[in-house]
């Protein structure tokens, strides 16, 4: 695994992050850094992810930033010119893939077939995305298809919550999940980053507890 994957690996959890404004990105990132959890997963749905990705890395250097929901090689180039070490999208596109492994950016592909799970071993990835998780049968699926794919792990992400996080973690297959539940669009609009912090520490500490048993 690549060191952004071990990285990863180590935290548990992936904040999956919608700014619609990027004047909220550094409360955003000082909230998740004093939670417990320096890395971001910031999407490409909204104008604000570049701008947003560059405010998080430039004032928190230490977090580990990718761009996420990527659908093109132009975001990909804005996301790293940004400071992204890692970029994210939500299916396997063999063309992003194949830009970033030949530019040596990590990249984490959706698979949710044996098909595209076979595109991404035959390209030498270790790690791919999950998405979207529950609704393709979240744990049973990724077990299921893992079992031929000997090495391969997967990062789920999709209907993840602080309630279902134990039976993805306890999977030996899944390095970690993407999630949305600590970060709520609604939390981040409000201004309420005391918040956001606290659910923060509590994911921190349920990933601990979860690893512990």
């Amino acid at each position: 695994m690549s060191t952004v994957a071990e990285k990863i690996a180590e935290l548990g959890v992936v904040p999956v992050v919608v700014l619609e404004d990027a004047k909220d990105a550094a409360p955003l990132a000082k909230a998740l850094v004093e939670g417990g959890l320096p890395c971001a997963e910031v999407t490409f749905r909204t104008a604000a992810a570049e701008e947003s990705i560059k405010v998080m890395t430039t004032e928190y250097p230490d977090m580990f930033v990718g761009a996420g929901t990527v659908l093109t090689i132009d975001q990909v180039d804005h996301a790293v010119a940004a400071g992204a070490k890692f970029i994210v999208s939500p299916g396997f596109d063999p063309e992003i893939v194949d830009y970033c492994l030949e530019k040596e950016i990590p990249v984490f592909p959706g698979c949710i077939t044996p098909s595209e799970v076979a595109q991404a071993v035959k390209r030498g990835l270790k790690v791919v995305k999950f998405f979207p998780a529950e609704q393709f049968g979240g744990v049973a699926t990724i077990k299921a298809m893992a079992a031929p794919y000997v090495g391969l792990k997967f990062m789920p992400t999709g209907g993840v919550n602080a309630k279902n996080l134990e039976s993805y973690l306890s999977c030996d297959k899944i390095i970690a999940c993407g999630g949305s539940w600590m970060v709520k669009g609604d939390l981040v609009k409000a201004g309420k980053f005391d918040e956001i912090k606290d659910l923060t520490a509590e994911a921190v500490n349920l990933v601990a507890e979860i690893r512990n048993k």
